[in-house]
């Protein structure tokens, strides 16, 4: 019984249950924009975006940057500025 109690810890958990690079401490969803606006942002500025999610309390972003580069970025849900990613994928 204890490991089915564990998988449902850890199913019920809040969102810091998070497979991302970063975080965010962005409060309750109500209080932040919607991810069309920060779509919307992002193409005035060139990029090419593929996919908005939830992630660690943050959006992230799957996207072609202006300059053409397939990148992964952050961006904290209330103030749409971009977030710091921990880089633990150094070569």
């Amino acid at each position: 019984m204890k490991p089915l109690a564990v998988v449902l810890a850890l199913a019920l958990a809040p969102q810091a249950w998070a497979t991302g690079l970063a975080t965010c401490d962005s409060g309750p969803e109500e209080g932040w924009q919607d991810k069309d606006v920060l779509q919307k942002q992002l193409e005035s500025e060139g990029w090419e975006v593929r996919r908005v999610k939830v992630d660690g309390g943050c959006y992230e972003v799957y996207a072609k940057n202006a300059d053409g580069e397939r990148v992964e970025a952050y961006f904290h849900p209330v103030t749409l500025e971009p977030v710091p990613i921990e880089d633990d994928h150094e070569e």
